[in-house]
């Protein structure tokens, strides 16, 4: 299932054994999950994505080089007390743990995962990441959630370049048609950077009819421009308070930004 509207990113803080300030503790860390699910759902988000994002600096996710088990199992507790909020909920394993992903979504009943390459090949901080869509959708087939967990991928994702060059057409159609994800997401270039509006419409325009979402850098001021051109928007950093992605989430920013999508 793909949330319609607004999707509220639940950023776990750092682990023990990370290398970032983050969390004392892994019952500190789930506090303060919980803590911000809370607040998003009280501000009527549509749905909660939760992410390892303090776990930077990340691994690359692909095979041989997957999650370490404890933020994994981090993940899985936090994305189940998610669940009993009453909103779909999603997870991202960072940077590109698509098969730890559909793990956890289909242990916890989770409605779907994103992923950052899901096809082609990029070149990020982390070195260059190949997509394995052929093995996440084998993997969503033989754990028998193909109808009950969806594929959210980003189309040029942020924080990284294609090997070679690729238009925002031919990337959407790898990930759509040839890679089978269930909708594409466009972000600006960095965590919490806004989206280019022609590039939100070439990618829409290129996905004929399939779902696409804003990934980053969704404002109040620019909410009523963006909202015709996507289904949903995953937004994190602006909830934060001060519109700082380490604070906790500000239930007022929630509803501004809520009544700035619906129109109100």
């Amino acid at each position: 299932m793909i949330p319609r509207g607004l999707i509220g990113v639940v950023h776990l803080p750092g682990l023990p054994g990370d290398p970032g300030a983050g969390a004392a503790t892994f019952s500190d860390a789930y506090d303060h999950a919980h803590a911000d699910a809370e607040a998003l759902v009280a501000g009527g988000v549509a749905g909660l994505i939760v992410e390892n994002f303090g776990s930077a600096p990340f691994v690359k996710g692909c095979a041989g080089d997957r999650l370490p088990p404890w933020q994994a199992a981090a993940l899985a507790l936090v994305t189940r007390e998610c669940r009993a909020l009453g909103v779909p909920v999603g997870v991202n394993c960072l940077r590109n743990d698509a098969h730890t992903a559909m793990g956890i979504a289909a242990a916890c009943e989770l409605d779907f995962i994103r992923v950052n390459v899901h096809s082609g090949a990029y070149v990020t901080d982390q070195g260059v990441i190949e997509g394995e869509a052929a093995a996440t959708l084998r993997l969503r087939r033989l754990l028998g959630v193909d109808e009950r967990v969806a594929i959210l991928a980003d189309v040029l994702v942020k924080h990284a370049a294609p090997l070679a060059p690729l238009t925002p057409e031919a990337a959407t159609r790898d990930c759509l048609d040839r890679g089978h994800a269930d909708a594409v997401i466009v972000s600006g270039s960095g965590t919490g950077e806004p989206v280019d509006a022609e590039l939100l419409e070439r990618v829409r325009k290129a996905a004929s009819g399939r779902p696409v979402l804003i990934g980053s850098g969704l404002t109040p001021g620019n909410a009523p421009r963006l909202r015709p051109l996507a289904e949903a928007a995953i937004v994190g950093t602006w909830l934060k308070v001060g519109g700082r992605v380490h604070a906790p989430v500000d239930p007022e920013r929630v509803k501004r930004m809520v009544a700035a999508w619906a129109g109100d």
